[in-house]
C-alpha cells in the first residue's frame, strides 16, 4: 500500500509552501493561484465590489480587521523601474498576500509568517508602469477576526542592488515552476544562480539566502542526492537558529526537512528526534491545535508506522485528523490526506474493512473539492486500487489505476515522475496476475521516465531496474515451463 509520505517544506519566492512527496505521489503539483482581471476587481474587502479597493500610499498606513473569507485589495501606482517595499504587520491574524501586475496576473504570493504576530514583506521592482494590486486575505478561510496593518515602507527609484535581487526572485520562481513540473535537472541552474546573487548581495546568513539554500537542498532530495541535500539543510538550520532563535517555526520547517531525508534513508533513529523537536516548536509557538502541528503529527505517525509501532502511529494519526476536521471541516482536501494516512496504516495491519471506507471518503472529498481530474484525485484512486489489489480484487483495481494514469498524463505531462508511479502500479497489478507480457511495457516506460527526470543513479530508478529484472526472470521461468509442458 502507498501512504502519503512525510511532508517536505519549501521556502519559495512566495513564502512557505508545503508539498507532499511520497511513494505514491512524488511531488504534488502547486496551484499557481493566478487571478484574472475580473477576479482582481472582485477581491474587495469582503463584499467583492470594485468600490472596496483602497489606495496604498507612502505615509498612509491602513489598519483593518479581517476574518473568514474576506479579502482586502489595495492599489498602488508604480512607474517603470520603481522599487516598492510594503510591510503587512499581523496583529492577531495569519494572512497571506498576493501581488498582481497591471495585467491582473499574479507576480508573487507571500505567506512566510505562520504565527498570528509577525510580518510579511513585499519587495518588487516594477517592469512596466501601471496600477499594481496587493490582495490580503486570511491564510485560512476559517480564521476568526484579527487585525493587521499594511503600509508602504519604501517607494523610490530602483538601485542596481534592487534589480539584482529582483532578478534572483524571478530565477527562484522559474526554478520552483520547473520543480513542480518534475523537471529537476532544468531547475538546478536557476536556483543556483538565485543563490549566488543573494549570497553576493546579502551575505551568507540572510533569510533570503536561506530560502534558496532550502530550495537547492530540496532539488537534491528529489534527485535522490541525499549526501548533497544533507549539508545544505544543516547549513539552513544553523542560519535559522542563529538569526531567529531555536524556537521559531522556520527552524521547525528545516528540522522537518532533515527528518524527511533521514526517513527516506531508513535512518529512523536520526529522523525521530528531529520530528519530535519540530512538533514541540510548533506546539509552543503556534498552539496545540494549529494546522502546522497536524502536519508534524502526520509525519511522526508515518515514521512510527514505518517502524511497525502501529499502536503509537494510530493514536497520533487520530489526533492529527481531529485537528484538521475541527479547523477545516470534514470535507477539506487536507482532511482527505489524513484519512489516507490512517487508511494505509490499517492496510498495513491487514485490516481492509477499516481501511476501505476511509479511502473511499478521502476520494470523495477530493473529487468534490478539487474536481475529478486533479492530480490529488489520482493519488486517492491509486490508494484505493492498491487496497483492492491487496485483496486480489483485480477487476476493481484496474479501472481505478487506469483512470489515475490518465489524470496524471493530462495534468502533469507524459514524462512526470508521478506518471511513472501510476505506470508501475499498473505493471505490478498485471505482474501479480501473472500477465508478464502486459506488464513489461509499463515497467519499461516507467524506467525511461525515471532515468530522464531523476537520473540513472536515483534510488527509484534503481528500484525500477530491479522490477524489470524480476519481470524478465519471471518471463524466462514462464517460457521454460511452457516449453517443458509441450
Amino acid at each position: 500500500m502507498r501512504r502519503l509520505g512525510a511532508r517536505l517544506t519549501f521556502f519559495p519566492l512566495f513564502g512557505l509552501l508545503v508539498v507532499a512527496p511520497s511513494q505514491e505521489a512524488f511531488g504534488r503539483p502547486i496551484d499557481p493561484s493566478q487571478q484574472s482581471t475580473q477576479e482582481r476587481r472582485d477581491a474587495g474587502g469582503g463584499t467583492g465590489g470594485e468600490d472596496d479597493v483602497q489606495t496604498l500610499e507612502p505615509g498612509k498606513p491602513h489598519r483593518r480587521m479581517l476574518a473568514g473569507e474576506q479579502r482586502h485589495t489595495y492599489r498602488i501606482r508604480l512607474a517603470a523601474d520603481q522599487f516598492l517595499k510594503a510591510i503587512i504587520e499581523q496583529r492577531g491574524i495569519d494572512v497571506a498576500a498576493r501581488l498582481l501586475g497591471p495585467d491582473g496576473k499574479q507576480i508573487m504570493r507571500l505567506d512566510s509568517e505562520s504565527r498570528l504576530l509577525g510580518s510579511e514583506t513585499v519587495e518588487h521592482v516594477a517592469e512596466s508602469e501601471g496600477d499594481y494590486w496587493l490582495v490580503v486575505q486570511p491564510r485560512r478561510k476559517e480564521a476568526p477576526a484579527g487585525a493587521y496593518e499594511i503600509r508602504v515602507e519604501e517607494l523610490r527609484a530602483a538601485t542596481e542592488n534592487d534589480r539584482a535581487l529582483h532578478e534572483a526572485r524571478k530565477l527562484y520562481k522559474k526554478a520552483s515552476d520547473l520543480r513542480n513540473a518534475g523537471k529537476y535537472d532544468e531547475a538546478f541552474p536557476y536556483i543556483e544562480q538565485a543563490l549566488e546573487i543573494r549570497e553576493r548581495r546579502l551575505g551568507p546568513d540572510h533569510p533570503d539566502v536561506n530560502q534558496a539554500i532550502n530550495g537547492l537542498a530540496a532539488l537534491h532530495y528529489y534527485k535522490g542526492e541525499y549526501s548533497k541535500a544533507e549539508p545544505l539543510y544543516q547549513r539552513a538550520l544553523a542560519i535559522w537558529e542563529k538569526s531567529l532563535g531555536p524556537d521559531h517555526p522556520n527552524v521547525a520547517h528545516t528540522l522537518n526537512n532533515l527528518a524527511v531525508l533521514y526517513e527516506n534513508l531508513g535512518d529512523y533513529a536520526k529522523a525521530e528526534p528531529l520530528y519530535q523537536r519540530a512538533l514541540t516548536i510548533k506546539e509552543k509557538s503556534l498552539g496545540p491545535d494549529h494546522l502546522d502541528v497536524a502536519d508534524s503529527l502526520n509525519n511522526l505517525a508515518n515514521l512510527y508506522g514505518a517502524q511497525g509501532d502501529y499502536a503509537k502511529a494510530e493514536q497520533i494519526h487520530q489526533r492529527a485528523l481531529a485537528i484538521l476536521e475541527k479547523s477545516l471541516g470534514p470535507d477539506h482536501p487536507d482532511v482527505a490526506h489524513s484519512l489516507n494516512n490512517l487508511a494505509n496504516l490499517y492496510s498495513s495491519l491487514g485490516d481492509y474493512t477499516k481501511a476501505e471506507p476511509l479511502q473511499r471518503r478521502a476520494l470523495a472529498i477530493k473529487e468534490k473539492s478539487l474536481g475529478p481530474d486533479h492530480p490529488d484525485v489520482a493519488m486517492s484512486l491509486n490508494n484505493l486500487a492498491n487496497l483492492y489489489g491487496a485483496l486480489r480484487d483485480y477487476a476493481k483495481a484496474e479501472p481505478l489505476m487506469r483512470r489515475a494514469l490518465a489524470i496524471r498524463e493530462k495534468s502533469l505531462g507524459p514524462d512526470h515522475p508521478g506518471v511513472a508511479l501510476s505506470l508501475l502500479n499498473l505493471a505490478t497489478l498485471y505482474s501479480d496476475q501473472g500477465d508478464y507480457v502486459k506488464a513489461e511495457p509499463f515497467f519499461r516506460r516507467a524506467l525511461a521516465i525515471r532515468e530522464k527526470s531523476l537520473g540513472p543513479d536515483h534510488p527509484l530508478t534503481a528500484r525500477s531496474l530491479s522490477n524489470l529484472a524480476i519481470l524478465y526472470g519471471a518471463l524466462r521461468d514462464y517460457a521454460n515451463t511452457r516449453y517443458r509442458h509441450r
